[in-house]
């Protein structure tokens, strides 16, 4: 369907009580919302934008790092076209990986999505760009692994999306999870405390589902729930009959399952997973350990499209987890990025104002692994180029296409931390963990004066991971490893 298309809505938060589990706000509390800008916790955004086309609030900076169809800094990759969903992952030597989604639609190009994955130094230099999957279409958000690989989730139009198993380091071959389902999936969210994953589906009657693997973290096998929401908020859950989705269409095997209308994003925090449905602009949480559901905010249909609305047109969502902040962006409307805090404030974050965007989406808020910077997308910003220059040998349709931003912001997040938590990578069972890789980062990657100009940072996987690489498509052949950039904030030319 049409990712513009929406129900008249408007801005009005609805529910009592705390808006997150970590925080109890009184229940007689108004949760009510103007159609008129907030002020988030970070206070006003400035009255101009900066150098790149963003407002922001006092104290924040941002720069581009990739262009739609122009090299990542100083590498020889090409950035992806429509970037969308993404994920950081840290490197083990104080750097961190940036996994982002292509959202080439199947009736585009087969095969022409998949996603692309950016390496940065602890100063934050961009030390390599590469391609972790290939063979995939349609991939719109997905989820990072407690392990730490991503989730990309194809969104195919007929309702045969796949969930695939990415490495950040591109060592290892993506692996694609047929028993995780088929249908139009958006996003994706793990609970490591129950061992279960909620999975996102973006149709006008999408479901949200819940993915029980058989050997947690081995994704190969499992069995899929959707979930039904009663009259008081208590969840439960029904089994899918054919998560294959060929007898019928996987949303219509539960009676009674709860609709997430235009289901978006979804992350897993502290025990809860929120998620957004945009035809209804809404943002819903379910604290996953007592089962129970809760409407954190609601479009009203009389405000829906007023100037400088304060959310509306939900899209992808991460968390803040220092802070509890949800950060959610926008599908259209304002072309922001808004926050919903603990304590009920609800205001912007940043603004995309520069020309040449007023068609377009915010798309993949997420933190670095010491959330002292976040990145977003927007997918289709200003200029134009031919869909060959970015895939090609591949014909797509229409010929040309916006070009999509990629930014990242620094300022004084609420939710810094000195050191992020390394995932255990031993616990992939379906992607193999890198042979020496994150040694091999921290001998190479957080050393500026290394002689070979950041190439040792990989070449040190040996003969399991290049072979693991030809098998798996030649990723690693793809990447043009460059010298690490200055840090300079200049936009790719």
């Amino acid at each position: 369907m049409d990712r513009r298309t929406f129900v008249k809505a408007g801005i009005v938060a609805a529910g009592g009580g705390a808006l997150l589990p970590s925080v109890a706000l009184a229940s007689t509390r108004p949760r009510v919302a103007a159609p008129l800008p907030g002020i988030g916790p970070y206070g006003p955004l400035a009255t101009e934008p900066d150098e790149n086309g963003l407002l922001l609030p006092e104290g924040f900076t941002s720069r581009i790092i990739a262009v739609s169809g122009s090299n990542v800094g100083a590498t020889s990759y090409s950035w992806h076209l429509f970037p969308d969903g993404a994920a950081t992952f840290p490197d083990g030597g104080g750097g961190w990986y940036y996994v982002c989604n292509s959202e080439v639609m199947d009736y585009m190009a087969p095969d022409a999505g998949g996603a692309s994955a950016i390496h940065f130094r602890p100063d934050g230099a961009i030390l390599d760009a590469y391609r972790v999957l290939d063979g995939s279409n349609s991939n719109c958000a997905g989820g990072p692994t407690p392990w730490g690989t991503w989730l990309s989730c194809e969104e195919h139009s007929q309702e045969q999306g796949r969930v695939w198993e990415c490495d950040p380091t591109g060592a290892e071959p993506a692996v694609v999870h047929e028993a995780m389902g088929r249908w139009a999936h958006e996003a994706a969210a793990v609970d490591p405390a129950d061992q279960r994953l909620y999975l996102t589906q973006d149709h006008p009657e999408g479901l949200l589902y819940r993915f029980t693997p058989t050997a947690y973290p081995d994704l190969s096998a499992g069995s899929l729930d959707a979930c039904l929401v009663a009259e008081d908020g208590t969840v439960t859950w029904a089994p899918l009959t054919d998560p294959t989705g060929t007898a019928s269409p996987t949303r219509t095997q539960v009676p009674g399952a709860r609709v997430f209308p235009g289901g978006e994003g979804i992350w897993y925090f502290d025990g809860w997973i929120y998620l957004t449905s945009k035809l209804d602009h809404s943002v819903h949480g379910i604290d996953l350990r007592n089962q129970t559901y809760r409407l954190i905010w609601k479009g009203d249909p009389d405000g829906l499209g007023v100037d400088g609305a304060v959310l509306s047109h939900v899209d992808n969502i991460t968390v803040d987890e220092g802070s509890g902040d949800l950060v959610v962006a926008e599908d259209g409307g304002n072309m922001e990025l808004v926050i919903i805090a603990p304590d009920g404030t609800v205001g912007p974050l940043v603004r995309v104002v520069g020309p040449g965007h007023e068609g377009s989406e915010m798309t993949g808020p997420v933190f670095n692994p010491t959330r002292d910077r976040l990145y977003f997308s927007s997918q289709r910003g200003p200029g134009t180029r031919t869909r060959n220059e970015i895939v090609p040998g591949i014909t797509l349709e229409p010929e040309s296409t916006a070009v999509g931003v990629t930014y990242e912001i620094t300022g004084p997040f609420r939710g810094r931390v000195p050191e992020p938590t390394v995932p255990d990578t031993t616990a992939r069972a379906t992607v193999v963990s890198p042979v020496d890789t994150l040694a091999t980062v921290a001998r190479g990657g957080s050393d500026s004066s290394n002689d070979d100009g950041g190439n040792g940072i990989w070449w040190g996987l040996g003969v399991t991971g290049a072979v693991a690489a030809i098998v798996g498509g030649a990723l690693l052949r793809r990447r043009a490893v460059a010298p690490p950039d200055d840090g300079d904030d200049a936009a790719p030319e």
